[in-house]
């Protein structure tokens, strides 16, 4: 197989792609060695930076004009099963990739005042968590994808079972189960693909032709272990849980980026490798993403914590990256990227507000934190910019992927386009009920505001610090440069996403199966389960 056809080998003086992935995994073991605290925090901050600084030849020194996998580096890994590293990245993982190194030394800054207990184990865990991300977006190899995408669950799992809240058992056990189940099926398509090709090369395994039945099969197990990640509605229970107990850092992590490795999965592996069934299936997954939009806005406006009124919101923004990507246009798919890096940013900087004012009033109670306005200004500013982004208000990076995703429902279909806009509706309505409260609404929790840290007196609570300015600026910028100029990041993914919709329509000429023919179909499927038994 001649895998140089799909990928453009890395020629920067230094493997940029396994090294971005190895750093955090060095800096993680070398932590487990620090036991002062100063010094761990410092580390962990000094690694995550490092981490991104090293990415960004991934931005300056990207090819714009072809769809290949750019920075590539294969080595023979394990030759019985013809199993080599590959790791490369497109257009549309080169912005995941330089989203979670961005996003990283947030959760180390956000973490400063809030982990006060096995703070080196906390800083372990996080950098062994940015290395199966990255691992995630740049592999190449089934194999390879799958062992970063269950790396990810143990460290997950231990932000939330050790470092979270008060009913973070039954968070992290459901968390874990959930995506673990998801993992499963995930795994029986990965094999059930390398027995019909003989490879676990994924560029490979898109070019190859499938039955109309095999695509079934393969799209459906693949498509439960993504919609459980998204998560879509009804698979969506584990998410509000997970936030709520999670830490800061946990909470960022997963809204960031975590979540977007579900669109990614159907973006790499549904898409391309199942094109006939993902048509056929498309207006089921229009619909679930419909009812993702408008449930998870619906369930967020009765929220009084705030933190589970951000986690349903996710749950309908993340309904718009499923929409726009199976609406299989141009507009739709750039627009699910595009809300992907925008969601990251923006509900990133949400879950981070609220961290901050938790570690003032000890309460994530929309009433307990009421009429903030005049107490600390700064803080609410910030939080003003956050929410407007988040309910996708002109000029900021929400309203380009919202708008895009609008366009590409509006040419699919008119009902379509017209069913997602309560969507934005309710969004506008919880985020701006969320702000009105808390900046400007009286409580009976108001008289009881307080500075947790010591250093307010009285009523009166500290504004921001330089150290949480500092985060909310950077994200600031990101916020208005990509609501302003949003072309650097859609001229990134315009080839990718161009050579996307060109393998669906390729692809997409496969003959469905009759009705009569569905006993042969579960039939061959009952073959394929054997076949994998015994591998």
């Amino acid at each position: 197989m001649h895998m140089e056809k799909y990928l453009i080998l890395n020629t920067l003086s230094y493997p940029v792609l396994s090294v971005i992935m190895l750093v955090p995994l060095v800096g993680a073991l070398i932590s487990l060695l620090l036991k002062d605290e100063a010094r761990l925090k410092v580390f962990g901050l000094l690694v995550t930076l490092l981490t991104f600084v090293l990415s960004l030849p991934l931005y300056t020194c990207f090819d714009l004009h072809t769809a290949k996998y750019q920075f590539a580096e294969l080595r023979p890994w394990f030759s019985l099963l013809k199993l080599n590293y590959v790791v490369g990245v497109d257009g549309i993982s080169v912005l995941l990739v330089l989203l979670t190194t961005f996003i990283m030394p947030f959760c180390i800054l956000c973490s400063w005042r809030y982990i006060s207990k096995r703070l080196g184990e906390f800083i372990f865990v996080v950098l062994i968590m940015e290395t199966a991300m990255i691992g995630v977006f740049i592999s190449l190899n089934t194999v390879l994808f799958y062992i970063f995408w269950e790396a990810m669950l143990i460290p997950m799992f231990l932000l939330i079972a050790v470092w979270g809240g008060a009913r973070k058992d039954y968070a992290s056990i459901k968390f874990f189960l959930y995506t673990l189940c998801g993992s499963i099926f995930l795994l029986v398509a990965i094999v059930a693909l390398y027995i019909k090709t003989g490879t676990f090369f994924i560029p490979a395994l898109m070019d190859q032709e499938y039955s109309f039945a095999y695509q079934m099969w393969i799209f459906v197990a693949c498509a439960l272990a993504f919609a459980i990640k998204i998560p879509m509605y009804p698979l969506h229970t584990w998410l509000p849980a997970a936030h709520v107990e999670a830490p800061t850092a946990g909470s960022v992590i997963l809204a960031s980026i975590l979540l977007k490795m579900g669109g990614y999965g159907f973006l790499r592996f549904c898409l391309p490798m199942a094109p006939a069934a993902t048509l056929y299936c498309m207006p089921y997954l229009i619909a679930l993403s419909l009812i993702s939009i408008i449930f998870g806005g619906y369930l967020a406006l009765g929220q009084t914590d705030i933190k589970k009124l951000i986690a349903y919101s996710s749950v309908g923004h993340m309904g718009f990256v499923t929409l726009g990507i199976f609406l299989l246009n141009d507009q739709g798919l750039k627009g699910a990227v595009l809300q992907m890096i925008n969601h990251g940013i923006t509900t990133g900087g949400l879950f981070i507000m609220v961290g901050m004012i938790y570690e003032r009033t000890h309460s994530r109670e929309i009433s307990d934190n009421s009429a903030l306005g005049m107490m600390i200004p700064i803080y609410v500013t910030f939080l003003g910019i956050f929410c407007l982004s988040s309910l996708a208000f002109p000029g900021t990076n929400s309203f380009v992927g919202e708008f895009l995703v609008l366009m590409g429902a509006f040419k699919k279909s008119t009902l379509v386009g017209f069913l997602a806009i309560p969507g934005a509706i309710l969004a506008a309505a919880y985020m701006l009920r969320l702000l009105q409260r808390m900046v400007w609404h009286d409580s009976d929790g108001h008289a009881h505001h307080h500075d947790a840290a010591g250093e307010g007196h009285g009523h009166v609570l500290s504004d921001l610090n330089f150290r949480e300015i500092s985060m909310v600026v950077v994200l600031t910028f990101f916020v208005f440069w990509i609501g302003l100029y949003p072309a650097p990041l859609l001229k990134i993914m315009d080839s990718s996403v161009a050579h996307l919709i060109a393998q669906i329509s390729a692809g997409g000429t496969v003959v469905p199966v009759e009705p009569h023919g569905v006993h042969h179909s579960l039939l061959e499927l009952g073959g394929w389960f054997r076949q994998i038994a015994t591998f």
